[in-house]
């Protein structure tokens, strides 16, 4: 070869072997330190769940406000609740740090960093790179490095391993390589980090090897696949499932509303069907980190290859659209009741992406309100898990139910479970609900999607 950065078989020498016969030894043993960079929705869960397994786990931040704020046991992701980090803590299995030196000490290390999209739409990699180069400074012989940050595929073959192999140490050989996507589903409380499959793919088969010993150890079942490409496909197609037949479903609810068919009776019907069918609902838009960017970057990777993927394009325009949608269904409303959107005060029912979780990241609301407020609608919002909003450029404070009174329309944009849809239905005028969250009301003043 002409480069040797990947072997895909052991060399005779002993040293190869050894290398990670050593590495796999110390994982079974608990004595491998893990490192967990970025501690976010993804890292952190995933950091308490290795403590939990028995390792040494350091978590790496680059914020030194979250790092102080874990060490000192308060959690600021709802699914790690206070006490079970404080038992990690207290039993010296976890710590935060700001100290990129430490990474050296680390046998394994998982990077779940945030992976966004540029203004221009194209792949952001920018924080996966800092943090392999961030590695790579302090890569040593007999490390497993595994990748979590969804992006497209071939990220772990093209960019990271280039890095790391810089300084003249083997993939498969040296060190270690793969590729794990995260599927973490913030506020479910059925499934977490424990008991969600997990899969991983190295860049050789002994690199999948040694990831799949990772994770075994504190993961109820790993499915190990081909390539580190394999397992980055993997969760594009997951989310792009999804997103596709949510483009479908909010697609059908436009129709059904020419056909003055209510489309969740629809749905509910078809969902009876015991094969062949898989109940997706409409709602104002997608949300999150995954949904609304996965699909961008398998698209951004297939244009790249002189593919045109049309199915994935089309339900991302439709789905984009939605927000839209919501803000001329409100039009619609107060057109009914005699108003304009103009000067009427607009209260919004959720800003949080999903139901009961405080991620507001792509939240369809932040779209609808700067829809209304271009429009020069007066907007306030209800979230008992937000209580301030700072995104693009809104900033504004949570109001409590009772300024429902004061409005003219309510719209539920997130359905969370705490809000009390009596009282909503009492005290608001007019009521959109987007998410069919007054499914039993039957008053003229509530309005669908």
């Amino acid at each position: 070869m002409s480069t040797t950065t990947v072997s895909e078989t052991l060399p005779p020498s002993s040293a190869a072997p050894s290398a990670q016969q050593a590495l796999l030894r110390k994982i079974r043993s608990r004595e491998a330190r893990v490192g967990v960079i970025g501690l976010g929705y993804v890292g952190l869960p995933l950091a308490v769940e290795f403590a939990a397994a028995g390792f040494r786990v350091t978590g790496f931040e680059v914020d030194a406000t979250r790092a102080a704020q874990l060490n000192a046991g308060n959690s600021y992701i709802p699914d790690v609740p206070d006490l079970e980090l404080q038992e990690q803590l207290n039993a010296r299995r976890l710590n935060a740090t700001t100290d990129w030196a430490e990474l050296a000490k680390m046998d394994t290390v998982s990077i779940c960093v945030p992976t966004p999209l540029r203004k221009t739409k194209d792949p952001d990699l920018s924080f996966i790179v800092q943090a392999v180069e961030r590695v790579a400074a302090t890569l040593r012989r007999g490390q497993l490095i595994v990748l979590e940050s969804t992006t497209y595929p071939g990220t772990t073959e093209e960019v990271v391993l280039p890095l790391l192999a810089a300084r003249g140490l083997v993939a498969g050989v040296d060190f270690f390589l793969a590729f794990s996507p995260e599927r973490v589903d913030p506020g479910n409380a059925d499934f977490q980090t424990h008991n969600i499959p997990k899969i991983v793919g190295g860049v050789t088969a002994a690199c999948g090897k040694a990831a799949q010993a990772l994770y075994g150890a504190t993961v109820e079942r790993v499915m190990v696949v081909s390539s580190a490409q394999t397992a980055e496909m993997v969760k594009l197609l997951e989310n792009t499932f999804r997103n596709v037949n949510i483009g479908l479903v909010n697609e059908m609810a436009l129709l059904c509303r020419e056909l003055k068919v209510n489309i969740w009776e629809v749905i509910e019907a078809a969902a009876t069907k015991p094969f062949g069918f898989m109940p997706f609902y409409p709602g104002p838009g997608l949300g999150g980190h995954c949904i609304p960017i996965d699909p961008v970057y398998l698209s951004w990777k297939a244009r790249a290859h002189g593919f045109e993927p049309r199915l994935i394009e089309v339900s991302q325009q439709i789905n984009i659209k939605m927000p839209e949608h919501v803000v001329a269904r409100i039009a619609s409303v107060l057109n009914a009741a005699g108003k304009p959107v103009r000067g009427s005060r607009i209260h919004i029912l959720g800003v949080a992406y999903k139901r009961d979780v405080s991620d507001t990241r792509e939240s369809p609301a932040i779209d609808v309100m700067q829809h209304l407020l271009k429009q020069g609608a007066i907007v306030s919002y209800s979230d008992p898990f937000v209580p301030r909003l700072r995104e693009m450029d809104l900033d504004m404070e949570a109001q409590p139910l009772s300024t429902l009174r004061q409005a003219d329309c309510a719209v539920i944009i997130t359905n969370h479970a705490s809000f009390d849809y009596r009282q909503i239905v009492r005290d608001a005028r007019l009521v959109l609900d987007t998410r069919n969250a007054l499914k039993g009301f039957h008053q003229q003043k509530i309005h669908g999607l």
